[in-house]
């Protein structure tokens, strides 16, 4: 293994271990967000650009958006504002 491998290794480690000690559900969806591109400079760094593409647009993009209109859902019914459907 490269020095590069051993780096990309241990940043995506100490991103998993951000995710899991934010408390806070916005926080965590942002630093998900920062996970995602962890993971896919770590599948490039390990020459897999098919699997970095994927991980960019679905764990840099998508699942935050959609963990993040949960959230934001859930918010507002907790509060006694149901959302309008269009």
């Amino acid at each position: 293994m490269t020095v590069l491998q051993v780096a990309a290794l241990v940043l995506v480690g100490a991103g998993a271990l951000a995710v899991v000690l934010a408390r806070d559900p916005l926080r965590q969806v942002i630093v998900n967000g920062a996970y995602g591109l962890l993971l896919t400079a770590l599948f490039v760094v390990f020459q897999a650009p098919d699997v970095a593409l994927s991980m960019l647009v679905v764990g840099t993009i998508a699942l935050p958006v959609v963990i993040l209109s949960a959230v934001v859902r859930i918010r507002d019914e907790e509060r006694g504002r149901p959302r309008r459907r269009k």
